[in-house]
């Protein structure tokens, strides 16, 4: 759950950090880096958030590809969970925003699935 957590940090995309921040409704991730590492710049910050996104999904890969004690459709569960709100909140957050592809992603599941 903790790699879930990292893997769904908010959205590291400028326009949403602003945006975050100009709410008011609660601070960023990039806000709380900088914070506990006073010397760090949001570039700096953003990077090193990013790069724990990165590993975060390459620990959720592995633990699906090698499964241990936990139930495989436990951890599909938290997989496609994880897909999910990915797909929401990478690059902009797609669930406030209205005007963006999210609706598409959504229209093409449902209206046009894939068959296999």
């Amino acid at each position: 759950m903790q790699t879930q957590q990292t893997a769904l940090s908010p959205s590291l995309q400028d326009s949403d950090h602003k945006l975050e921040k100009k709410r008011g409704h609660f601070v960023s991730a990039v806000e709380c880096y900088m914070k506990e590492h006073l010397d760090a710049t949001e570039e700096e910050a953003k990077e090193v958030l990013y790069a724990r996104v990165i590993n975060a999904w390459k620990d959720i890969n592995k633990g699906c590809l090698h499964p241990t004690r936990i139930p495989m459709q436990l951890l599909t569960l938290i997989l496609n969970h994880t897909r999910v709100l990915h797909l929401m909140y990478t690059d902009q957050d797609n669930y406030t925003n209205s005007k963006t592809n999210l609706k598409e992603h959504i229209r093409c599941l449902i209206a046009e699935p894939l068959t296999m």
